[in-house]
């Protein structure tokens, strides 16, 4: 083939690609705006988001700050937990996500979407990224309360940026995980029972309330390997003034993608099994 006719089939082949790219996110943007207009529906479901993390604050965190009981390295212990306490807030709202794909499937919704020409990925990913957008209203809940608390917060535009990016990918992680448990199980009961007993071990065996230094062994191995760890190390690091990553804030970040990756990759496979 001569040039002449070459160039124009490349030229052709890399418009379709960027159609196709561009394509793909808009689908994936039109599913998470979807998914965070309910949100209009039903603001009350912020308020009571505010419940648990001003419990640990307020209780557990003014208790032990006074005990003096867990060494945090000079940083007071109120500041050592905040980090952890949005972890898990954004844990809690995005471990549970998985239930509106089983409302979905009861009520029709979901076959529609698999009928229409949205790939898959761009279904999950969607879904993945409004559960980041509604957990950021969990940053601001958390960062209202440590203000009044006093905590000692880094408020560099940088960090502030950085703390959101953390919540977004730790919220896309956990919400992906929550859809393939709501793809195997697909009943409430059992999905509201798995859910459950999940968010308490990835929780407690993290470093969200405790530093990693003072874990038994076996503890501290599965905290390693445990998410939570990456997304609470990196909150630590650019949420609270002088606060230091253990494992370096690149290796958070890399974790977290690599781990939102994985998970949409699965979940994109076997989604499609909620309705069969």
């Amino acid at each position: 083939m001569s040039p002449a006719h070459a160039a124009p089939l490349s030229a052709s082949a890399d418009v379709d690609v960027r159609h196709a790219i561009a394509g793909f996110f808009y689908k994936t943007y039109v599913i998470a705006e979807l998914e965070v207009r309910k949100l209009r529906h039903d603001p009350l479901e912020l308020a009571t988001r505010a419940v648990q993390p001003a419990l640990w604050l307020l209780i557990f965190g003014e208790v032990f700050t006074r005990l003096r009981a867990i060494p945090t390295g000079g940083v007071p212990y109120l500041d050592f937990m905040a980090p952890g306490i949005l972890a898990q807030s954004v844990l809690f709202v995005a471990i549970f996500y998985g239930i509106s794909v089983i409302w979905e499937r009861d009520l029709g919704t979901i076959h529609k979407l698999f009928v229409s020409p949205t790939p898959r990925t761009a279904l999950v990913l969607g879904k993945a990224v409004s559960a980041g957008v509604r957990s950021l209203s969990q940053v601001v809940i958390v960062y209202t309360l440590t203000v009044l608390l006093g905590v000692h917060l880094n408020w560099h535009p940088l960090a502030l940026a950085g703390v959101l990016l953390a919540v977004l990918v730790g919220a896309a992680c956990f919400a992906t995980l929550s859809l393939i448990i709501a793809a195997i199980v697909k009943t409430r009961e059992r999905f509201m029972g798995i859910g459950q007993v999940l968010t308490m071990p990835l929780f407690f065996a993290s470093n969200a309330i405790y530093p990693l230094a003072i874990m038994p062994r076996w503890l501290h191995a599965v905290a390693r390997v445990n998410p939570v760890s990456y997304e609470v190390d990196a909150l630590r690091a650019l949420m609270i003034a002088g606060g230091a990553s253990a494992f370096g804030i690149g290796v958070d970040f890399l974790v977290l993608a690599a781990t939102a990756f994985v998970l949409v990759v699965v979940a994109a496979w076997i989604y499609p099994r909620v309705v069969t």
